[in-house]
This record gives C-alpha cells, structure tokens and sequence, in this order.
C-alpha cells in the first residue's frame, strides 16, 4: 500500500483522537480555572476586556423604541466618562477641534476682517493688513449687509452664523454688499478668501519715553515670536521697564510661556516641572542669560488668567523677577495631551501637574467638577473672594531669597488691587458693553474728522484728550 493511502485510511483515526485531546484538555482547564482564586486567570482576564460600554451602546441602537444617533450617543458617553476624571479633561468634536487649532497655531482662512454686530447690522471694525479685504477696499466703518445676495442685516443673525458665512477654504469666493456712510448706493464686493493670521500680542507700545506695555490674549504657536518682536521694537524705542499685561488670557502652549520666561532668566534658572502618576518628573530651564534678564517688569493677572499665564507669572515670581500685580489668578495646575481619534476628533487628557520652580501645584481643588466652576464663577460674582487667599488655608513655599509665596489656588500677587465701588460701576459699563457702544457710535461719527486730524494710532494717543462734553455725552447715552 502506498504511503498516501496509508495516511488516508488513519485520518479518521487522527480526528478522533485529536477531538478527544480537545475534550479533555478543555476539562482539565475548566476545572483548573474554576479552583483557581487568584483572580488573574486567562479567562478572567478576558471577562475584564469585555467591552461592555459598546455593547450597551449596540443594544439600544438595535432595540430601542425610538430611532437614536449612534455618534451623539458616543459623543455623550465620551463626555460622560472625562467629566467623573478632572473639570479640564474634555471630548471635542472634529469640529470643535478644527475651530481651537486655528486660534493656537495663529492662523484660520477667511475673509480677513474684525466685526461687531451693532443695531442687528454686521460692522466691519476693521480690516487685517495685507488681507483680501483690505485688498479689495472694504473699509472699516462699511455695514455688510448681504452675504452672497442673502440678506443678513436685521434679520438677528449670530456673531457664530457670520463666521460661518464668512470664513471658508483658502481661494474660495464669497460675495458681499456693502452700506458705506455717504453712498447711497449698495457696493458689491467679491472676496476671495486666503489664510488670515491671528496674533496673540493684542497691542504693544511705549507709556511714556521709559515704560513699555505689552497685552498677551493667549499662548499660540506664534506668541514666542510675537512677543520677542515686540520686545524688541520697544527695546529699540528706548524701553527701560516693561507692563506685561496676562489679565484674561487663560492659556495655551506650555512651551510657549516656557520660552518666554526664559527671556527674563539666567541660565539654568528653573522656570517649570512636570509630574504624573504614568509621566516621569520632567524639569524645563533657561537656556541662556536672557535678552529681558535685565530689565524690571511686572505682571498684571486677573481671576481669568489660567494655565500658561500662570507658568510664566509663576516661574518669573518663584525666581524673584518682577512684580506681579492685580488679583488672584485662576489656579489651572493640570497638563492636558491631546490625543487625535481617526475620526477627526480629540481628547485632551490631563497626564501630569505642573509645579512652579518652589514647588507650588496652583491647581484649585476639584472634588466636584461642577462645584469647581461654581467657585470660580462666586469669585467673579461677590469680589470679596477674589483678591486673595486666606494664607491660613495654604500651604508656605518659598522663593529663591525666601520670600513666601503660596500655593493651593492660582497664583496670589505681590500687591493686589482690591475692588471698590467705582471699579464696580465701571466693570459694570464694560460687561453690558456700553463703553464700547457709545465709543463706536462716537468714531463712527466723526470718522472722516478723527482721520483727518489724528494721521496715526500713535499720533492719537499722543494727543487726543477726552473733553468734559464728551463725559456728559456718555453719562447721558
């Protein structure tokens, strides 16, 4: 008998005896794991795999009495999941994602100017330099009234439904009319949209011949070269002290507010550290005497001054450089990765803290997510709560000479600036934007007058004076 009759006339032997090897091997192991408690078996450890929050999410989308949308379903139990960790690990949508990228790395696509909706018509502020506004001879003042021949003025549109009109992929067209005070006719615009940047140093420019006064809105991509170049410009105007205003910024980049404390520092001067229960102690230092080492400042924060503001203060502070002034800062001590899903979207979770060069964590208590916010929010509403921390309720850290600062909630400045009723009244002004209502009305009306008197923003400042009949103007408005 050949040799592959041979293996086919045993094959039914092999089968049988392989099928019995199964059963009993899976007996042994039955039996095995039932007498084992250790709780680390293999079979255990596939229970512990079992993906029980998708299949919950598959049972209702196949059973459930109504229709469902699987992906607002997935949002919200995303959501649901970051909300039990800390208030600053979040979910954000492709959307939502696409939308913050443009603010942080200093550049979105658009049409390229700044509006207000005033009297439920959108008013151009002004026009990007060098953007394709600009370009065309659209004018600050001009009232948009259609958006490619679609009426949007009175019609009680959103600042967010004009950007979403506006705004549009690089080399698109989009079509605008346009109301110009002293043309009685509508002007027809089309613009064709290009990239757009935007700047995190809102305006820098000289006090007087020896004050220099720089405004950071947040910590971009750009923020070190913006800074640095303003820094520089005003270094060149003969500045010999600098005003660093953080009051609203509430973050961005980390490395950003690194590189910037460095200008201030000397070499291997501490400026941060970071640590996590799955992240190693990771420590940043100057690099190098900075260009700013000698040059005394200060810092002016507020309750809005969060996460990147308050390394930069905090590592500025801890190494005895400047002066920081205003009121107690948010107290934002946690890192935040981002971490890309396929779909487009991002989770950002918080893996580490940041500790100041002392050794101070700023961050708030959170215990209770929404009570966190709350807190903040009776900070902002009551005052008396917002200038400075009861030092009995921290916890001391020292400066390199000593010094005593503290931790435990936001960065406390060295002279705080407390609320009083006038401040109130004005605070009050400004929050129903009435300040900035009377002031565009004021310019838009004297326009032609302003810019022929006043040839420069700095030919302004230097001589306008507000006259007694402009405040009683303002009172009455």
């Amino acid at each position: 008998m050949s040799s592959d009759n041979k293996f086919r006339s045993l094959q039914p032997l092999v089968f049988a005896l392989l099928i019995s090897a199964g059963m009993l091997l899976g007996a042994f192991l039955t039996t095995f794991y039932k007498k084992n408690t250790d709780g680390k078996s293999f079979l255990n450890l596939n229970i512990n795999k079992y993906d029980k929050l998708n299949d919950v999410i598959d049972i209702i989308q196949s059973s459930y009495v109504d229709s469902v949308n699987h992906d607002a379903l997935v949002d919200d139990a995303i959501n649901g999941l970051l909300e039990k960790l800390d208030p600053h690990s979040t979910y954000i949508t492709a959307d939502e994602l696409k939308e913050q990228n443009e603010s942080l790395y200093g550049n979105f696509e658009g049409i390229g100017v700044e509006f207000r909706i005033e009297h439920d018509t959108v008013i151009v502020l002004n026009t990007i330099s060098g953007g394709p506004s600009e370009k065309i001879g659209i004018r600050a003042g001009d009232r948009i009234v259609k958006v490619n021949d679609t009426l949007i003025a009175g019609t009680g549109i959103s600042n967010e439904n004009v950007v979403k009109k506006l705004k549009g992929p690089k080399n698109t067209k989009v079509k605008v009319s346009i109301l110009r005070k002293n043309i009685p006719e509508l002007l027809h615009f089309t613009i064709t949209r290009d990239v757009i940047p935007s700047y995190s140093v809102d305006i820098s420019y000289m006090v007087d011949n020896e004050i220099g006064y720089i405004k950071l809105n947040r910590f971009s991509a750009t923020t070190y070269d913006e800074f640095k170049e303003a820094a520089h410009n005003l270094k060149f105007k003969g500045m010999k002290k600098l005003v660093i205003d953080l009051r609203g910024n509430g973050g961005g980049y980390l490395n950003a507010a690194i590189d910037i404390a460095d200008e201030f520092l000397e070499k291997k001067k501490l400026i941060v550290y970071t640590e996590g229960l799955k992240r190693s102690r990771h420590y940043e230092y100057a690099t190098a005497n900075g260009s700013l080492s000698q040059i005394p400042f200060v810092i002016i924060l507020d309750e809005w001054s969060a996460s990147a503001s308050e390394v930069l203060t905090g590592a500025l502070q801890d190494n005895d450089k400047g002066v920081v002034i205003g009121k107690r800062s948010f107290g934002k001590g946690l890192v935040q990765e981002q971490i890309d899903l396929p779909d487009g979207s991002a989770i950002r979770l918080t893996v580490a803290r940041y500790y100041t060069p002392s050794g101070r964590c700023i961050q708030r208590a959170y215990n209770n997510n929404e009570e966190y916010f709350f807190d903040f929010y009776k900070r902002i509403v009551e005052e008396e709560d917002s200038v400075v921390i009861n030092p009995e309720d921290t916890v001391k850290f020292y400066t390199t000479s000593g010094r005593v600062v503290y931790g435990g909630g936001g960065i406390t400045p060295d002279l705080t600036v407390n609320p009083d009723k006038f401040n109130n009244y004005i605070n009050m002004l400004s929050n129903k934007g009435l300040v900035y209502a009377f002031c565009f009305d004021y310019a838009d009306n004297n326009r032609n007058i302003l810019l022929k008197e006043y040839k420069t923003a700095a030919d302004y400042n230097a001589k306008y004076n507000i006259s007694n009949e402009l405040l009683e103007n303002f009172t009455s408005y």
